[in-house]
């Protein structure tokens, strides 16, 4: 029978080489019988982090056993992936079962299909965790996948622990875009990505110099830019400095579109002078009452940008309290119109989401109404001609809301999908609408990705496929990216018909990867 048909069961194969007696074979109703079985991780591994988890070893060692000693764990890679890996390490894991790279057991660097590390530990009865590591090398190639099969484990006098892994799945490339203390910054967080006319991508973020804290506070935001769909990029640049550190001011949560028939790409965040974010915000329209949605765009490719200008007067209603984007990226609209996610906060310090627009690609903006109360950081598409649909956080808990305009947010009608078809543990999510190859045949899809839970903790990165433009959303058309827990936001963006891109955070990171449409599209 295949490894794979088993659930839960473990086999142990002791091999006495040393004395030519024949093996002795154990299954896990065996008294005494060591259980050695290899989970995998469910993340990608990434360039430019030097530790990614890819199996959780877990050794079971039953009591009235004496202590034991292991030696060499071995396994099997993909050949085409091996010039990827730079070094696979093998970590003893703490009690609390989670990925720790405080004690290094061993190292290799692979250089065939088989590879072996090396080691000396002695364990008593009971349960211990070990943890398999891969560093990739600078080059590697992140469209390529990555594949490990655990083996064995070898002891003293050559005895031979076999290692079950019920399942063996191929890993996502990816890139670290950002990191913590890159140029000396502590924090990247609130990601947007865009593709321009010329395939180029956009990546916008905030760089959050001293602490991973919300404005009020030292942050800037930052650009980076690909010609190459993501998988090489250009460095970072500033595009939106609005003074500070002395007087508290920074600009972040940034959002990005860009228009095709000016070949513009447009940028808003929210500039908070002094205290000016969301707590300290009151009426008015003047830097120095209320923050301020600011502007700046760039005209060749993500090159060099404008000077950002605030359009706080033209989009704000002044007895509201706050009004600025909702994070990750806008749309251009089939008649041309540009529209960015946006949201306020009332008099009454009431949070709705909404959303501004420009009918002269940019020389002037305006806002809707709010579409629900309650809700905040938002993202919308244009299912159909002129019909737009926004994707709400809502404070509430548990599912997303959604709401649909005809009127460019003058009225908003409630979707039949609003709290129920999209579970979300209070968090920004991306919603994007791409024309991309299915099943040999170009088709426009909603694409969605968030934290596919529906409460704390922030978890479960995953990647949902709308074949009818999000009036369902089935479960064979979503793909599970990232279990760990991160700071949860993500944004995607359509590199080619065949391949989305995710930006998403994970913990004072952000992280890309290139997804094939036929991952997510069963």
């Amino acid at each position: 029978m295949k490894l794979k048909r088993y659930i839960s069961t473990v086999i142990l194969l002791i091999l006495l080489s040393t004395t030519g007696c024949t093996p002795k074979i154990y299954n896990n109703k065996s008294a005494g019988a060591i259980k050695v079985l290899a989970v995998p991780t469910v993340n990608p591994i990434f360039k430019r982090i030097d530790n990614n988890p890819y199996l959780r070893i877990e050794i079971d060692i039953p009591q009235g056993n004496k202590e034991l000693d292991f030696q060499q764990f071995g396994g099997t890679i993909n050949p085409e992936a091996i010039k990827d890996v730079s070094r696979l390490e093998l970590y003893l894991g703490n009690e609390n079962a989670e990925f720790t790279t405080d004690k290094l057991l061993g190292s290799t660097v692979p250089s065939s299909k088989k590879f072996n590390i090396r080691f000396n530990i002695r364990l008593s009865p009971g349960r211990h965790i070990l943890w398999l590591s891969v560093n990739l090398k600078d080059d590697a190639n992140i469209d390529d996948k990555l594949t490990i099969k655990a083996d064995q484990l070898i002891g003293s006098k050559g005895l031979v622990y076999k290692v079950l892994q019920p399942k063996t799945t191929d890993r996502y490339l990816g890139i670290a875009l950002r990191k913590p203390y890159d140029e000396n910054v502590h924090t990247y967080r609130i990601p947007g990505i865009v593709t321009t006319d010329k395939g180029t991508l956009i990546a916008v973020y905030d760089i959050r110099y001293d602490n991973d804290r919300d404005l009020p506070g030292n942050i800037d935001v930052g650009m980076s830019r690909s010609t190459d769909g993501g998988k090489n990029w250009e460095s970072m640049k500033n595009i939106i400095d609005m003074g500070g550190p002395k007087d508290n001011s920074g600009a972040g949560d940034p959002s990005v579109l860009f228009d095709p028939v000016t070949r513009t790409i447009w940028v808003v965040a929210l500039w908070s002078k002094g205290n000016h974010s969301i707590a300290g915000s009151g009426p008015g329209l003047t830097p120095d009452e209320t923050g301020q949605i600011v502007i700046t765009s760039s005209t060749d490719d993500g090159i060099t940008w404008a000077k950002p200008y605030s359009i706080t007067a033209q989009v704000k209603n002044p007895e509201w309290k706050i009004f600025f984007q909702g994070p990750g990226n806008g749309i251009a609209m089939q008649d041309g119109k540009i529209v960015f996610p946006a949201q306020y906060w009332d008099a009454k310090k009431v949070p709705y989401s909404t959303l501004i627009y420009s009918g002269d690609h940019g020389k002037s903006w305006k806002s809707g109404i709010g579409a629900k109360s309650n809700t905040t950081e938002a993202q919308l598409v244009e299912t159909t001609p002129g019909t737009l649909m926004l994707n709400m956080r809502d404070n509430r808990g548990g599912f997303r809301s959604v709401a649909t305009t005809k009127d460019m947010g003058q009225s908003w009608t409630e979707h039949a999908t609003s709290r129920s078809a999209l579970p979300d543990p209070v968090c920004m999510a991306s919603l994007i609408k791409a024309n991309v190859n299915v099943q040999g045949s170009a088709k426009d899809l909603l694409f969605f990705s968030n934290l596919n839970t529906s409460k704390a903790p922030r978890e479960h990165t995953t990647i949902k496929a709308s074949l009818d433009l999000g009036e369902t959303w089935q479960p064979n058309n979503q793909l599970f990216l990232d279990e760990r827990k991160s700071y949860g936001y993500s944004d995607l963006t359509r590199i080619d018909k065949n391949t989305l891109g995710i930006l998403y955070e994970g913990i004072r990171s952000l992280l890309f990867v290139r997804i094939p449409v036929k991952d997510i599209v069963k």
